[in-house]
This record gives structure tokens, C-alpha cells and sequence, in this order.
């Protein structure tokens, strides 16, 4: 198992473009829940995964003592000083504590459990991505129009225009790129959710920001917005420099 799941880290690394060490945390963190299924487990093992070999063992804390009561925690003397010979009676002792046959039991157990975990730390990385992109215009693919919905395509993720958010006048056709204004990035069990629109008056605002050198630069503020999408549209501005003409820079 331990050249294979080297390369499937490699692949996952290039396909889905996480950091290595997030999918070896996440393999350690599948094989612990699979270890802990274990009858009489250790409460306070870890595993700890080669990240160069792919080789992996759960490894515990026990407390040396002459007579073993409890194995989970405890080892013998006799035991401890085959690991290291200068232990005693109460030292503590990192010790494998890896089952027999632990490796096929766990395979299937951490599988599902590592898709899982790849599933929300996805979902976190294109959360993250697009959440800090709020109030921003984002270029998107029409890929299907449903109904009054427009499905569209934003790379990593797909969002939903709505007829609510949608300019009247407008059709949309599958294929067509588009320009979307990201009003608001949540958080659901299945993923992002990311709610855009072409009607917002921040699309208007940002696109002045974008096309006019002076707003970009702060010289000329936008103080205010009025949209009547695919119709008309009003902008108050105001210049922070008296030679610059913030009604001619626009």
C-alpha cells in the first residue's frame, strides 16, 4: 500500500491542486478513526506516515510498569528495554501500537474516510477563494439554461443567476461568457453557495473602478450608485483633486 499511496497523493496534489502535507494530514487523521474502531484501541495514539515511502504505524504513550494491567496504556519493563534499555518503572514509552493486520482492515475504512475529508477541505479551499472575492465582478461560462435559472461556470465552482438578478433585457445562451457581480459567498453542507447578479449596483461601480484610471487611483470617488438594469444608470462622483473634472474623467 505504501508506493500506491504515494502516488495517489501525487495525483491528488496535481489534479485537485491541494498541498501535499493537507492530504498526508488527512491520511493520518483516516487512519487514526480506523485504528480507533479497533477493539481495546489506545485513546491518546497517533499515526505517523512517511512522507517519502508511504510507510505508516499508530504509535501511543504507555507507561512502563512491572505488572501490566492494562495494555492499552501500559507496557512492561521486560517489553520497554527491547525498545531501549535504559527505561524504568514509570517512564513513559512511545510505543507501536499498530494491530496485526491493521493495514487491510484499515485500507477500506481510511479510503472512505479520506474522500470525505478531501470532499470538505475542497469545499474549503473554493469557499475561501471565492469568499475574499465578495463584492467583486468575476468572468464566467454559460453552461445551461434551466427554466429562468442560468447555470454558470466560474472555474471551480458553479453559481446560479437567478430571473431575480438578471437584467430584462438580456438573453442568455450556453457558451456566452458573462460578467457577474459576487454579492454574497455562504457556507451549505453541500458545498459554497455563491449568489451573483447582474442587476447590483456594485457591478456598475465596479466596472467604472476597473475602466477609469482616476477612480482606480482614489483621485475620483464614486460617492453613489443608481441601476435601472438594461436601461439607464446614474453615478454621483466626486474628485479629490480640484484640476481633475471628475464628471469629464468618467
Amino acid at each position: 500500500m505504501s508506493q500506491e499511496l504515494i502516488q495517489a497523493v501525487m495525483v491528488l496534489t496535481k489534479q485537485k491542486g491541494f498541498a501535499p502535507e493537507v492530504i498526508f494530514e488527512s491520511l493520518e487523521a483516516a487512519l487514526l478513526q480506523a485504528y480507533r474502531k479497533e477493539p481495546h484501541s489506545n485513546p491518546d495514539a497517533y499515526v505517523e506516515l512517511n512522507r517519502e515511502t508511504g510507510a505508516y504505524k499508530v504509535m501511543a504513550k504507555k507507561q512502563v510498569v512491572e505488572t501490566v494491567e492494562f495494555p492499552e496504556t501500559e507496557i512492561s519493563l521486560l517489553d520497554a528495554r527491547k525498545i531501549d534499555k535504559r527505561y524504568e518503572i514509570g517512564d513513559i514509552v512511545e510505543a507501536d501500537v499498530t494491530p496485526a493486520n491493521f493495514g487491510r482492515s484499515a485500507a477500506h475504512t481510511a479510503k472512505q474516510m479520506l474522500i470525505q475529508r478531501l470532499k470538505e477541505a475542497e469545499r474549503s479551499v473554493v469557499y475561501e477563494e471565492y469568499y475574499s472575492r465578495e463584492g467583486d465582478i468575476i468572468t464566467g461560462v454559460i453552461t445551461r439554461v434551466e427554466g429562468k435559472n442560468v447555470y454558470i461556470n466560474l472555474g471551480k465552482t458553479e453559481a446560479i443567476l437567478p430571473p431575480t438578478e438578471q437584467i430584462a433585457t438580456e438573453t442568455y445562451h450556453e457558451g456566452d461568457r458573462i460578467k457577474c457581480y459576487i454579492v454574497e459567498v455562504k457556507k451549505t453542507t453541500k458545498g459554497p453557495q455563491i449568489m451573483i447578479s447582474r442587476t447590483h449596483p456594485g457591478l456598475l461601480k465596479r466596472l467604472f473602478e476597473l475602466e477609469v484610471p482616476e477612480i482606480f487611483e482614489g483621485v475620483v470617488e464614486l460617492k453613489s450608485v443608481a441601476r435601472e438594469p438594461g436601461m439607464r444608470s446614474k453615478i454621483a462622483v466626486y474628485s479629490r483633486d480640484e484640476n481633475i473634472d471628475p464628471v469629464g474623467a468618467c
